[in-house]
């Protein structure tokens, strides 16, 4: 089954670059996933996991990236970036269903 989410290269290396500096065992892979969805939009995340027994998992280059099968509705479309600038560097998700959403 194909990622409902796309991850860019820029991201992907970040992420690799973080597991390997942070010494995450292999056993944990990228969850991602939602919060919220009110008055105030709807707020991702992301860290580093053991898979669920409700999760999606999927095999992005020998990453292995979780996806809550409740989430995945709410996660399809989604772009994962990295962006780093002179000023500020960080994980960037645009969605185009929720152009005003939030990173945390």
């Amino acid at each position: 089954m194909d990622i409902p989410v796309t991850i860019t290269d820029k991201a992907f290396q970040e992420i690799c670059k973080i597991k390997n500096t942070k010494k995450i065992g292999d056993q944990y892979g990228l969850r991602i996933g939602i919060k919220g969805g009110g008055c105030a939009g709807v707020t991702y995340l992301l860290g580093f996991d053991r898979a669920a027994t409700d999760d999606g998992t999927y095999d992005l280059n020998g990453l292995q990236v979780h996806i809550s099968k409740k989430h995945t509705m709410h996660v399809m479309g989604l772009t994962l970036d990295f962006y780093e600038g002179p000023d500020t560097r960080g994980f960037m998700f645009s969605h185009p269903d929720h152009p005003e959403s939030a990173a945390e």
